[in-house]
């Protein structure tokens, strides 16, 4: 009788576990290819992968974070673009805008901080030096860039995370990393006042490379003081001028890991200042100021930002 239990147990067990190995296989995650593939509103993801020849990539173990586009949010840009369909996107163009969609590791929503910059798989020309987007993480939400909704999170892969988004991320230039984050808004007013009579938005959208060291509007506010003034419009035009092009860098991308200690950087005019890597990354302009750079290789597609504590002066 004992015996006869003990076989019944051990037929019943081997069920059971065999029962349980198949649901695991069953409900375990697949891998973010075939999760855009089972969810219709992706399925533009899915055709602009697979014309972009991205498919294998996001096949591979990762782990990957992608920012998902809808396909509502597909359609806006191809329109916003003037393309009439998937198919006459350019397929280098679509392939790094795909790759801006794409982190290399898994950041899960909690993960996302309140404000930083996270490096995408898109890359800045032939380099090797990967594009920037603004990450941000407010009772709002996660966002991508300023406007961009993350309205689904945490969709879980086997070889990553999918948090689908409401607008395709556009790829960046410097102009838009300055326009993405609130922290150089001033920095924007300054550039765009009317009266200058110079296009910075155009200029700095152009072809470039530009390498622009941007103060933060706590570097224009720390100014004022300095000056003794109490608004940006009390600095004339010549001298605003002046001091703009003092921040910008003409034909060239030069990343943190390229600045050398006494370097002396000419600047979109005729001024020079000079870099002190004694003790963390600084510029010594020509007052014998010293800012230090506090955020560096914010890359985009026609050159890089470098965040910096000070405004510097001609």
């Amino acid at each position: 009788m004992k015996k006869l239990f003990f076989g019944m147990f051990l037929a019943l067990s081997a069920s059971l576990i065999f029962t349980a190995c198949g649901e695991d296989k069953d409900d375990s995650p697949k891998n973010i290819v075939a999760t855009a593939q089972s969810n219709s509103d992706l399925s533009s993801l899915v055709a602009a992968l697979s014309r972009a020849g991205l498919v294998d990539a996001l096949n591979a173990d990762g782990p990957f974070t992608v920012f998902a586009p809808t396909n509502a949010a597909f359609s806006t840009f191809l329109s916003a673009n003037g393309f009439a369909t998937l198919e006459d996107v350019p397929v280098a163009v679509l392939q790094q805008v795909l790759l801006n969609h794409v982190v290399s590791g898994e950041i899960r929503a909690a993960g996302v901080p309140t404000e930083g910059y996270v490096k995408t798989l898109a890359t800045f020309g032939t380099s090797t030096s990967n594009l920037s987007i603004l990450a941000q993480n407010n009772a709002s939400g996660v966002s991508i860039n300023k406007d961009v909704k993350v309205v689904t999170a945490d969709v879980l892969c086997s070889n990553g995370v999918v948090h689908v988004v409401d607008k395709v991320i556009a790829l960046p230039t410097v102009v838009n990393h300055a326009l993405n984050n609130a922290n150089f808004s001033i920095l924007v007013a300054a550039l765009t006042r009317p009266s200058l009579g110079v296009d910075y938005v155009s200029i700095l959208s152009g072809a470039g490379p530009f390498t622009v060291f941007a103060p933060t509007n706590a570097a224009f506010a720390a100014l004022l003081t300095e000056l003794g003034l109490t608004s940006l419009d009390q600095v004339s035009d010549a001298t605003l001028n002046a001091v703009l092009q003092y921040h910008v860098v003409n034909g060239a991308n030069v990343l943190a890991s390229q600045l050398t200690n006494g370097q002396e950087v000419t600047t979109f005019g005729t001024g020079k200042f000079t870099i002190n890597l004694t003790g963390g990354a600084k510029i010594v302009d020509a007052q014998n100021r010293t800012t230090n750079i506090i955020i560096t290789d914010v890359q985009g597609t026609n050159g890089v930002v470098h965040a910096i504590d000070k405004v510097l002066l001609p």
